[in-house]
């Protein structure tokens, strides 16, 4: 008998109140759906007793794949379905398949999970299907163990859990915008951002006409790598080279990197307006490099009224690169183009600018004026 289920298990969302619970598993099941959608595997997804979501498919191969990227699932487990909880029926089961469960020379155990009363204990049950199997019993460290998840609806079989990643379904807390600048750091900060349930919304700063369109091309090729987790996404692409040039010819070196960033955050609080996004997201480590000094953050989130995120903030380097890796990113990351800040940035920068300088050379090049030019010139791609 082939798997013809699965099991998702969520841990975090179980721990809501009821109303938040059910609205956090109904995302999480929506989820679930569209991103089997997505990759054309025919599924009916239930849900069962508090916990559990069920997965029935004739495709079990090729959902294990897309499950392990979708945010909200703790584990889950390819199974075969009984329409039985009847101990004679599970019996009959384990005797026509235990050869094929546990291979010979392999030891077993058999757990039995019971979401409600049956006429038997689980010990019980245990006991009784042990009988049939001719292999050698280890309940300490066994080569296979096979569950029986006895629930209303059935009994489910299975022998692997698989982990998930864990953290809450995208939706569910919300919307975020997120300075996606092609980098290492920014993809990063952005799957942090989607694992604690939000839904990211990308903005990334090009130097184009002054420098190529090779930073919008590497930032689309990382948004679609991070659609595993989110679907579809939407990427605004606001052009300010020319503006980052005239304000490299008229101010101070050392004030040059909190004078862009400050640009770009006006901008993002504007694009986040229009989104209805309640957030900003960056990649910012703290002290990584001088702009990121507590000083110089403080500067540069000053000239907003949204919150900023920064999920990096106590990481290093080779700890952000190490995830990179991971979730799949940092290939493309590294991958050499002209980017806006490296590219106008000064050899040296003020670790702990004057803001009062900063506001007098932002009234010097009229900032407003420019943000609100940037804006309306800022393209809208969806991935």
């Amino acid at each position: 008998m082939e798997e013809n289920s699965i099991i998702v298990r969520y841990s975090e969302i179980f721990l809501k109140s009821e109303r938040v619970f059910r609205i956090y598993e109904s995302k999480l099941i929506k989820n679930i759906f569209d991103h089997l959608k997505r990759e054309n595997v025919k599924v009916e997804v239930k849900r069962a007793e508090r916990g559990r979501i069920f997965i029935f498919t004739n495709e079990v191969k090729s959902c294990l794949n897309v499950l392990k990227n979708i945010f909200g699932i703790h584990s889950f487990s390819p199974a075969i379905y009984l329409k039985t909880r009847e101990k004679e029926e599970l019996a009959k089961f384990i005797r026509e398949n235990y050869e094929r469960l546990i291979p010979k020379n392999k030891t077993f155990a058999i757990r039995v999970n019971r979401s409600f009363d049956t006429e038997y204990t689980s010990k019980e049950l245990e006991s009784y299907l042990g009988s049939f199997v001719e292999r050698k019993v280890d309940l300490e460290k066994p080569d296979i163990q096979i569950n029986f998840d006895i629930r209303k609806i059935g009994t489910f079989v299975y022998t692997q859990i698989y982990q998930g990643p864990k953290g809450l379904p995208i939706s569910s807390s919300g919307r975020v915008i997120s300075l996606l600048s092609g980098g290492i750091d920014s993809p990063v900060a952005s799957y942090f951002a989607m694992k604690r349930g939000c839904e990211v919304v990308y903005l990334h700063f090009s130097g184009f006409p002054i420098t190529s369109k090779k930073s919008i091309e590497k930032v689309e090729k990382i948004v679609k790598v991070l659609n595993k987790y989110q679907i579809r996404s939407k990427l605004y692409v606001a052009k300010i080279g020319e503006y980052q040039l005239k304000m490299k010819n008229l101010i101070d070196p050392k004030y040059l990197i909190i004078m862009y960033r400050r640009l770009m955050f006006r901008v993002a609080e504007k694009i986040a307006k229009s989104e209805n996004a309640e957030a900003l997201v960056t990649g910012e480590s703290l002290a990584q490099v001088s702009s990121q000094t507590l000083h110089n953050l403080k500067v540069i989130e000053s000239v907003v009224k949204i919150p900023v995120l920064r999920p990096l903030i106590g990481f290093d380097k080779e700890e952000i690169i190490e995830i990179s890796k991971r979730i799949g990113t940092y290939d493309i990351s590294i991958m050499p183009c002209e980017d806006t800040c490296s590219l106008f940035a000064p050899k040296h920068s003020s670790a702990f600018v004057n803001e009062e300088k900063v506001k007098e050379f932002e009234k010097l090049i009229d900032i407003n004026k420019i943000v609100k030019k940037i804006v309306k010139e800022t393209e809208v791609k969806l991935i």
